[in-house]
């Protein structure tokens, strides 16, 4: 069937060494080397850098990957129509999501597929907005929970819209009681994540005129509420993030609201896989039957 040395290219890929990519192929080093060679001997140029890390991928190397993730795709789709027609029900879905999708939706969303497809694999990988529409797009996921905008070429489906909320100490009162404006903010320090900063958070800033030096930047979302919580600054996160979180804070919205857009992304080719049209079907069933007429994907 497949180029055995497509699948060895791909593997070294992601796991960034030869020693490892042979221990998931299950073959020798020596092999996965010589399988490597072979490829770019035929290519006719090096798709590797080695350093003492590991390999990274030359510029050569990075312009070949999506191909080779695009003939590897299809190889999967086929065969998971192959299982379906014998009646199997195989297949393997990977999903890309980020840390408040990966702990708010994705423990019910995967109950709900096992059930009903008990023999399919799904595997979930972590990573920042741009890094799942990039994984979307190389083909290194079959699915990702992003937020818009989508830069990439990919099929692009809005899911729902994030309300995004001032976090303070629980004993800070807006001045208007029931949300943040202008006077509240001023000089005031703020926690948030780095990645979030050049996204919808950064709107959020900008708007109120909060200076860059008075932003700290931490880890992840519960290190913010901590940090909120012992009155270092004030913090913004949306809705989402907020569900599973814990600490004695208060939540206010902002006096001109804002939200982030969450989307599901893909491109045509995982899309059509038969496990992957399946785990789409539960996906939009379960954010229906959660958010109701909030849920874009109808």
């Amino acid at each position: 069937m497949i180029h055995f040395s497509y699948q060895v290219f791909a593997t070294v890929v992601s796991q960034k060494t030869f020693y490892q990519a042979a221990r998931v192929l299950r073959v020798t080093p020596s092999a996965v080397s010589h399988s490597i060679n072979q490829l770019e001997q035929e290519l006719g140029f090096p798709l590797f850098r080695r350093n003492r890390g590991g390999v990274e991928l030359t510029h050569d190397g990075r312009q070949i990957l999506p191909y080779v993730q695009e003939i590897l795709n299809i190889e999967r789709t086929m065969q998971q129509q192959a299982d379906n027609i014998r009646g199997l029900n195989a297949g393997l879905v990977r999903i890309g999501a980020f840390s408040s999708v990966c702990i708010n939706w994705l423990p019910e969303m995967m109950q709900r597929f096992k059930r009903r497809y008990p023999k399919v694999e799904v595997t979930v990988s972590q990573g920042d907005f741009n890094e799942i529409a990039q994984a979307a797009r190389i083909g290194s996921i079959d699915i990702g929970f992003t937020a818009m905008p989508v830069m990439e070429r990919l099929q692009v489906y809005p899911l729902i819209n994030d309300p995004i909320y001032c976090v303070t100490s629980q004993d800070f009162v807006p001045k208007h009681q029931s949300y943040i404006t202008n006077a509240d903010i001023a000089g005031k320090k703020f926690i948030l994540q780095q990645i979030d900063y050049d996204r919808d958070t950064k709107k959020v800033l900008d708007h109120y005129q909060v200076a860059h030096h008075s932003l700290n930047f931490s880890i992840d979302d519960q290190s913010i509420i901590s940090m909120v919580e012992s009155q270092l600054g004030m913090g913004i996160l949306p809705e989402l993030a907020l569900q599973k979180l814990t600490g004695d804070i208060n939540v206010y919205p902002f006096e001109n609201p804002y939200e982030r857009h969450i989307a599901l992304v893909g491109n045509k080719t995982q899309m059509a896989a038969p496990a992957t049209k399946e785990m789409l079907l539960t996906i939009k069933e379960y954010l229906n039957d959660r958010y109701g007429e909030r849920c874009l994907w109808q």
